[in-house]
């Protein structure tokens, strides 16, 4: 199925490109989210009467989240969770928790934005972690897994 992008999707394209991706993927996850519409004669008009706009607001979006790099930057964020002698957690600390903490301190994080780049942390300690702001934003902060018996 050809679709237009509406904005910048990681590892298919940028705005206005006009792609070709499986029916299911347009159908069920780019066209409802807003990410691309089907690629027709109307379609393509609309798009390209609205390509400025669009453009602008993609624009606007990037500098904003260049901003929230500025101050997530480096951060560090201590969570406290049970531990065994051995330094093993009893569970693990998943990106939603993460992000939890990271809106607690004030910063406006997704789920889906935290990366772990080894899965699941389950060992107390630092742990590098990456945060993906905007598409092509992202950046590194540290999370201080501390254990309580």
């Amino acid at each position: 199925m050809q679709i237009i992008l509406l904005e910048k999707v990681v590892n298919l394209g940028n705005l206005g490109d006009v792609v070709n991706v499986k029916e299911g993927y347009a159908r069920n996850f780019l066209i409802p989210s807003g990410r691309a519409k089907r690629a027709n004669k109307i379609n393509l008009a609309e798009f390209e009467a609205r390509r400025v706009e669009l453009e602008k607001v993609a624009a606007e979006k990037l500098v904003a989240a260049q901003a929230a790099a500025t101050k997530v930057e480096g951060l560090t964020v201590q969570l406290v969770r049970k531990a065994g002698v051995d330094g093993r957690l009893f569970g693990s600390v998943s990106t939603g928790d993460i992000a939890e903490a990271l809106v607690a301190l004030g910063h406006k994080i997704e789920k889906a934005g935290v990366r772990l780049p080894n899965g699941a942390i389950k060992l107390v300690g630092d742990h590098p972690v990456e945060v993906a702001l905007h598409t092509d934003v992202v950046v590194a902060v540290t999370v201080s897994v501390l254990g309580e018996h």
